[in-house]
């Protein structure tokens, strides 16, 4: 199992990010929002499921994990920087796709790592 995860377009951690983005992205559709709020789940949901799918075609790509975190951070404190904390659907949808990509991100690192390392080595 630990192997499978080492391979390109197999590990459930980006897979998950890639899910989270998508959903974020898509939000706008059944949530109420303003133009801010569309535009920032848009943008961050896109930027998510973009570096989700950079970390399945790239798994040691360890930076691509340290991204994910910041990203699901943004959209986590979104609802509060952007103003839209009274939109209840999308503040909620925010904060919990934001903690689940931090989440993601984080158990995707020790993978990365391993990966990148592994790789460091075979290249000497």
């Amino acid at each position: 199992m630990a192997d499978r995860s080492k391979r390109a377009w197999t590990r459930p951690h980006d897979w998950a990010e890639v899910v989270l983005g998508v959903v974020a992205l898509l939000t706008p559709l059944w949530a109420a929002t303003d133009t801010t709020t569309m535009w920032t789940m848009i943008v961050l949901g896109a930027l998510i499921a973009l570096d989700g799918l950079l970390s399945l075609s790239m798994p040691g790509l360890v930076y691509g994990e340290g991204v994910q975190v910041v990203l699901g951070a943004l959209l986590f404190i979104a609802p509060w920087v952007m103003t839209y904390t009274g939109l209840t659907v999308a503040s909620w949808s925010s904060w919990i796709i934001g903690a689940l990509t931090v989440i993601a991100g984080l158990a995707a690192l020790p993978v990365a790592n391993s990966v990148h390392r592994r790789g460091m080595t075979t290249a000497h």
